[in-house]
């Protein structure tokens, strides 16, 4: 018996969810963001339907973990630092070195710093959270769960660039997917879901959130995904482009007089996706709204539904057919019309949501239409489940 921590520290973020196992009850969960910023808001949900929220001035990561720590004792949501018997960081990139959950050491900490080039904005800030936890409570039991650890089980047909084989070989260039953890738990409630073994199936499973990903499973494991060496390559995203050619990318630091290309990149991953084409928003909801007398906002989303079609279309191809296709996180749970049109346009494979079932938002639910002969499912994402459950588990395997 204890309490189980995910904890995922963003730039400048820190998001966490408390839970009580092996009961799996979510004690608490809350996010405090504009680290060294100023004006840092606090929120904590907790009990029943309560919650605390602050506006307070928090430096960095080892003060937002010990805010966060104190708020827990002062909520009387913890007695003392002690119930927290196991604590799951969010880890983005693992590169080749990790491909599971992984206890965490000075050497795995040192390896999780070297791979700060594969995601130069989570990577870093990743292990700033991991540091603060270890100052804070030292002794506590700590595991890494990294983003592309389900994405290692991919066929080197499928990971490989057309790009000579020696940077491969000297600089990991290689695709690495991401959201493995979402797209892992998502896999598991389908099984579930269809009462069938995850290894006699084959999924395709949509991520769809401000960031996206569509991943091919087969015999249980990641044998395909949009997202490629970051996240992001593959569909529209918020503020990211996805896919584009790389001589455009040339041309435009051109045109632009750009010289760093980490201005380019900030262009690309902060304000394209649907942000840059609508010129309106970053968010699907807002782009909704005014797509009937905005062509722009109206582009951007169709845009967004295209790649997704693309991408599942190729998948079923590379599977050779699917079980079922899954929508998840916050557009794959809550967007009504993008299911439907995205179903729609994939009804040539077999695929069809029933309307009816699909007027909801945020609750898992076998969407799909009589005489489909794929099925169609929503299933809300829990990455911070995932990580708490890999606690368990890696603490058992030590036993």
């Amino acid at each position: 018996m204890g309490k189980s921590l995910a904890v995922n520290a963003g730039s400048s973020t820190l998001k966490f969810k408390l839970f009580d196992m092996p009961s799996e009850t979510v004690i608490a969960d809350g996010v405090i963001d504009r680290l060294g910023l100023g004006n840092s808001n606090v929120e904590i949900k907790y009990g029943d339907g309560q919650k605390y929220e602050s506006v307070e001035d928090v430096k960095d990561h080892e003060a937002a973990i010990q805010l966060m720590l104190d708020s827990l004792i002062n909520l009387k949501i913890l007695g003392s630092y002690d119930e927290i018997t196991g604590v799951g960081h969010r880890v983005v990139a693992g590169g080749e070195i990790f491909k599971d959950t992984t206890v965490i050491d000075a050497e795995v900490v040192k390896q999780i710093e070297s791979l700060a080039e594969y995601a130069p904005l989570h990577n870093p800030a990743n292990v700033q959270g991991i540091k603060a936890i270890h100052k804070i409570l030292p002794d506590v039991f700590s595991v890494a769960v990294f983003d592309t650890a389900f994405h290692t089980t991919m066929p080197a047909v499928n990971y490989m660039y057309g790009i000579p084989y020696e940077y491969y070989e000297k600089y990991g260039a290689r695709k690495y997917g991401a959201h493995g953890t979402s797209h892992r738990y998502v896999a598991g409630r389908a099984a579930e879901m269809l009462g069938r073994p995850l290894e006699d199936l084959k999924l395709i499973t949509m991520h769809i959130g401000a960031g996206g990903s569509i991943t091919a499973i087969k015999d249980g494991k990641s044998y395909d995904t949009s997202m490629g060496f970051t996240p992001l390559a593959g569909i529209e995203m918020a503020t990211r482009s996805g896919d584009v050619d790389p001589s455009l990318i040339a041309y435009l630091m051109n045109k632009l007089d750009i010289t760093d290309s980490s201005d380019m990149l900030k262009i690309l991953n902060k304000k394209s996706g649907l942000l840059g084409v609508s010129g309106v928003s970053a968010d699907m909801r807002d782009l909704e709204k005014v797509q009937d007398e905005n062509e722009r906002a109206k582009l951007a989303r169709d845009i967004f539904i295209n790649r997704i079609v693309r991408y599942v279309g190729g998948y079923l191809a590379e599977l050779g057919g699917a079980d079922a296709v899954v929508f998840t996180a916050g557009v794959g749970e809550n967007d009504i019309g993008i299911r439907q049109e995205v179903a729609d346009k994939l009804n040539v494979f077999g695929i069809a949501v029933d309307p009816e079932k699909n007027h909801v938002r945020g609750v898992e639910r076998d969407l799909s239409a009589d005489g489909s002969t794929i099925k169609t499912l929503l299933i809300p994402t829990n990455e911070e489940l995932m990580i708490v459950r890999d606690i368990e588990r890696l603490r058992n395997d030590q036993k």
